[in-house]
C-alpha cells in the first residue's frame, strides 16, 4: 500500500470520528488524532480494520481497543478486545462494542461504566456555594454496568441484566439491579423489577424505582420506603412519592399500607416564596377496615371500619412592608386515631382541634389586625368545647408620650364574635356572644434612680355584650348588657440593692454580681354590678370588681462576667412573690397563677418559687412551685432542664406534679392529679456517621411508663440505615383494642435520596422531605 493510500485511508477514519463528535466534512480534521501502534486492513472500499492498540481521540471523545472495524456507508465502527469509550465525564469499558457514529448510539457488551456530574455544590441566593455531601444529597459519581449497554441518546443508556449504584468505591456498599435500567445521566435512573443489594445481599424488592440523578440538590423521585409493625396496624409498609416543583414549591405524596387495619394516602406542600413568607400543608385520609385482636387470654376484640381524616399546616406570609398574614390548622376528625396511631406522645396526648389565620400590621402608630380562631378542646371522645373568634378585629395604639409630656397614652379596642359551645354525645349547647370593648389607658412611669422604679397608670374600660346570661340557668338571654370600670394600678420595683464580687484570674467568672429586687405592684378596680349576668369566656369577661389586688415578693438575681472581657451573663434568678385580693372571689380569675380557675375564693394566692439557672452555655435548668398558704401545702411544682457536651450528646428531662389537697376545690379530686416524668436523650459519633435518640413519658402516680422510644441511625459513605422501637401504653383508652401498642420501623437510605417520615410521627418526625 502506497503512503499515499495510506492518508486517503487514515482521513476516512478520522472523518468517521469526527461523525461522532460534530457534522464535519472529510477535509476538516479538527481536534481528532490517533496514537499507538496500529495495521491497517483494507478489506473494501467502506470496509477497513485497523489492529493493534488502536487510540482515537475526537474533541470530547475518545475510543481504544485491540481491534476497530469500520464501514463508511452505514457509519458503523465495531470494536473488540479492550474496549473503551469515554465522551465528556462518562467512562464506558467493554469486551465489544457496535456504534453508529452518524446517530451516536451503539451498544457495548458486558460493559461497565462511570460518570462524574459536573456541578458537585449546591448554590443559594445570596450564599456561597455547599458542597454537596455524600450522605443524604448527591453522590459526585454513577457507576453501572450490564451484558448489554445500549447508548440510546445523548445521555442516556438503556441497561441490561445490570444495575447501577452511586457509591464508587472499590466494593460498593450498595447497588439496585435490574433486567432492565434506562440511565439518563444527571437526570434519572429507572428501573422495574429491581433489587436493592447491601455489600450484594438482596434487602429490598422494589417494583418500580424513579432513582434522581441530577446536578441540583432536589429532585423528583420515589423516596425509599419504610417498613414497621404495629400490635394494632400489623406489619406496615410506607411510601412517598417527592415532587420538586422548582427551587422555592415541592410537594410529598404518601400511601401507607397496614396489614391489618387498612391503608392512608396524603400529601403535603411546602412553599418558601422569600425570605419570612413560607408555609406547608399536609393532609391525610386513613381508610380502616374491620379488624380482629385476640388478647392473651382468649378474648376476641373486634374494631369497625372507619374513615377519618387530619390536616396540619401553617404559613407565614408577608404583605407588602406593614403587613403580614399568618394561619395555622391542626385538625382532625377522629380523636380516638390520634390517641391509638400517633408515635409522637404529643400529638397523641392531643386534645385540641385548632383552626385560625390572621393579617396584622403596622399604619403609624398603630397596631391593627383582623383573626379567625376556633379551638375545640375535647374531655374523653364524645365531650368538647368550642371557644375562639370568628372574626375578632383589634385595634392598638402603643405607649406613646402625650403631648411631649412624661405621661404615656394607649388605647385599644376590640370587636369580636365570640365563639361558645358545649358539645355532649351529639347535643351542643350555643353561648356565643358578639362583644365591643375600649380600653384606653396613661401611663407615668418614673425611672430616674437607678435603684427604685416606679411606674403608675390609670384605665378606663368599657364592654358591651348583645347578649347576657341568666344567672340561675346559666344560658344566653337575647338582652344586652355593658359594663365600665376604672383601674387604677402602680408597679414598683426596689429599692435595688447590689454588690459586685471580684474573683482576679478566674475565667468563668471574673465579677459576680448579687442584686435584691423586691417589688410592690398595687391594683384598685371600682365596683362593678351584675358580675354574674356577664357572659363569662375568656379573662376580659371575668374581672372582679371592687376589688383590690396587691402583688409582692423578691427577686434575687446572680450574675457573671467570664473573664477575657466576656459579656455578663445571668447565673441564677430566684423569685418569691404573693397576691391578696380584698375580695376572695379575685383569687379564683387571676392568670398570673396557674392554679386559679377552678380553685377555692381566697384572699389570698398561692406562694409562687420560681428559679432559673444558667450555670454554663450547656447547662440550664429552671423550677416553679405553688404553696396554699392557707392549706399549708404546695399545689403544684414543674421542673426542667436540659445539658449538651459539644455536638455529640444533649440531654433535657422534665417533672410535673400536682399535688392533692383535702378540703381544697380544684385539689380535692384524685382523678386530677397529675404526676409525670419525661426525658430525651441524643447521641452522634464519629461525625454524625453513628447517632442514637431514647425519650421516655412515664407516670409517676400510676406507676407506669406512658411510652418509651429509642431510635438508632447508621450513616456511611453514601447509605445508611435508621430504625426505632417504641412501646405505647394505651391503657384507659377505651377505643384501643389492645392494652399497649408495640411499634417497629426500619429504613434505608441512599446517596441521591432524602429519608421520610410518615404522617403520624416514625422515626421522629411528623412531615415529609425530599431529596
Amino acid at each position: 500500500m502506497t503512503m499515499t493510500h495510506r492518508v486517503r485511508v487514515l482521513c476516512l477514519i478520522v472523518a468517521a470520528c469526527l461523525a461522532v463528535a460534530r457534522p464535519a466534512s472529510a477535509q476538516d480534521m479538527g481536534n481528532c488524532k490517533t496514537s499507538k501502534q496500529w495495521t491497517l486492513d483494507r478489506l473494501s472500499k467502506d470496509h477497513w480494520k485497523l489492529i493493534g492498540q488502536v487510540e482515537i481521540y475526537c474533541d470530547d471523545q475518545s475510543f481504544s481497543a485491540d481491534e476497530v472495524e469500520g464501514f463508511n456507508d452505514t457509519h458503523r465502527m465495531i470494536a473488540t478486545g479492550n474496549v473503551v469509550f469515554t465522551h465528556g465525564t462518562s467512562r464506558i469499558a467493554a469486551d465489544r462494542m457496535d456504534y453508529n457514529t452518524q446517530t451516536k448510539t451503539g451498544t457495548f457488551y458486558n460493559a461497565t461504566g462511570t460518570a462524574t456530574l459536573k456541578d458537585q455544590s449546591v448554590q443559594r441566593p445570596g450564599q456561597p456555594p455547599t458542597p454537596k455531601s455524600l450522605f443524604g444529597t448527591q453522590e459526585p459519581d454513577v457507576y453501572f454496568y450490564g451484558d448489554k449497554v445500549s447508548k440510546i441518546g445523548n445521555e442516556k443508556y438503556k441497561i441490561t441484566k445490570g444495575g447501577f449504584t452511586t457509591c464508587v468505591q472499590p466494593t460498593p456498599r450498595w447497588q439496585l439491579t435490574s433486567g432492565t435500567v434506562i440511565l439518563n445521566l444527571e437526570h434519572y435512573a429507572f428501573l422495574t423489577n429491581s433489587f436493592l443489594k447491601v455489600k450484594s445481599v438482596p434487602v429490598l424488592y422494589l417494583p418500580v424505582m424513579y432513582y434522581p440523578i441530577s446536578k441540583e440538590d432536589r429532585a423528583t423521585g420515589f423516596l425509599l420506603p419504610m417498613y414497621g409493625s404495629s400490635t394494632i396496624r400489623g406489619q406496615t409498609l410506607s411510601n412517598a412519592f417527592f415532587w420538586a416543583i422548582n427551587r422555592s414549591h415541592d410537594a410529598t405524596f404518601f400511601h401507607d399500607w397496614y396489614s391489618t387495619t387498612g391503608q392512608g394516602i396524603g400529601t403535603e406542600y411546602r412553599y418558601i416564596a422569600s425570605l419570612g413568607s413560607e408555609g406547608q400543608i399536609r393532609f391525610y385520609n386513613l381508610r380502616e377496615h374491620t379488624a380482629e385482636y385476640t388478647s392473651d387470654d382468649g378474648t376476641l376484640t373486634t374494631t369497625p371500619a372507619r374513615t377519618s381524616y387530619q390536616v396540619q399546616g401553617g404559613l407565614s406570609q408577608r404583605l407588602g412592608k406593614a403587613f403580614r398574614a399568618r394561619g395555622r390548622v391542626d385538625y382532625f376528625s377522629d380523636i380516638t386515631v390520634q390517641q391509638t396511631y400517633h408515635q409522637n406522645v404529643y400529638n397523641a396526648s392531643q386534645r385540641q382541634r385548632v383552626v385560625n389565620g390572621s393579617v396584622s400590621g403596622v399604619v403609624g402608630s398603630w397596631n391593627m389586625s383582623g383573626s379567625y380562631d376556633r379551638n375545640e378542646f375535647f374531655y374523653g371522645t364524645t365531650q368538647s368545647t368550642v371557644r375562639g373568634g370568628t372574626p375578632r378585629i383589634l385595634l392598638q395604639r402603643a405607649d406613646k408620650p402625650l403631648f411631649g409630656s412624661p405621661i404615656y397614652f394607649s388605647v385599644s379596642t376590640e370587636a369580636v364574635n365570640l365563639l361558645a359551645e358545649r358539645k355532649a354525645s351529639g347535643v351542643t349547647v350555643d353561648q356565643g356572644v358578639a362583644r365591643f370593648d375600649l380600653f384606653p389607658r396613661v401611663r407615668f412611669p418614673f425611672t430616674k434612680w437607678q435603684f427604685l422604679t416606679i411606674s403608675t397608670s390609670a384605665a378606663f374600660r368599657e364592654t358591651f355584650w348583645t347578649e347576657q346570661r341568666d344567672p340561675i340557668t346559666k344560658l344566653n338571654i337575647e338582652d344586652p348588657i355593658n359594663r365600665n370600670y376604672y383601674d387604677l394600678s402602680a408597679q414598683i420595683t426596689g429599692p435595688v440593692f447590689a454588690r459586685i464580687f471580684n474573683r482576679t484570674g478566674s475565667q468563668y467568672a471574673e465579677k459576680l454580681k448579687h442584686s435584691i429586687e423586691p417589688y410592690l405592684n398595687l391594683q384598685r378596680v371600682s365596683s362593678i354590678d351584675k358580675f354574674d349576668q356577664f357572659v363569662q369566656i375568656d379573662g376580659t369577661d371575668v374581672v372582679v370588681g371592687r376589688v383590690t389586688r396587691v402583688a409582692y415578693g423578691v427577686a434575687n438575681r446572680f450574675f457573671r462576667k467570664p473573664g477575657g472581657g466576656g459579656r455578663s451573663r445571668e447565673l441564677l434568678t430566684a423569685s418569691l412573690g404573693q397576691s391578696y385580693y380584698s375580695d376572695q372571689k379575685a383569687a379564683q380569675y387571676d392568670k398570673n397563677y396557674q392554679t386559679s380557675y377552678g380553685s377555692a375564693p381566697s384572699h389570698y394566692s398561692p406562694l409562687t418559687l420560681q428559679v432559673r439557672s444558667t450555670p454554663t452555655d450547656t447547662l440550664q435548668a429552671q423550677f416553679r412551685m405553688d404553696y396554699d398558704t392557707k392549706f399549708n401545702a404546695i399545689r403544684t411544682m414543674t421542673a426542667d432542664g436540659s445539658v449538651s457536651f459539644g455536638d455529640w450528646l444533649r440531654s433535657t428531662a422534665g417533672w410535673s406534679q400536682r399535688r392533692f389537697i383535702e378540703g381544697l376545690s380544684g385539689f380535692n379530686d384524685p382523678t386530677r392529679l397529675d404526676h409525670y416524668l419525661n426525658s430525651a436523650t441524643t447521641w452522634k459519633g464519629w461525625s454524625n456517621r453513628l447517632g442514637a435518640v431514647f425519650n421516655f413519658n412515664y407516670d409517676v402516680r400510676r406507676d407506669r411508663f406512658l411510652q418509651q422510644r429509642i431510635m438508632g441511625y447508621y450513616n456511611a459513605q453514601c447509605c445508611g440505615f435508621a430504625l426505632e422501637f417504641q412501646q405505647y401504653n394505651l391503657t384507659g383508652i377505651s377505643s384501643s383494642p389492645v392494652p399497649a401498642d408495640k411499634r417497629f420501623n426500619f429504613t434505608i437510605t441512599l446517596a441521591g435520596i432524602g429519608s421520610f417520615s410518615n404522617p403520624f410521627g416514625a422515626m421522629g418526625g411528623g412531615s415529609g422531605s425530599g431529596y
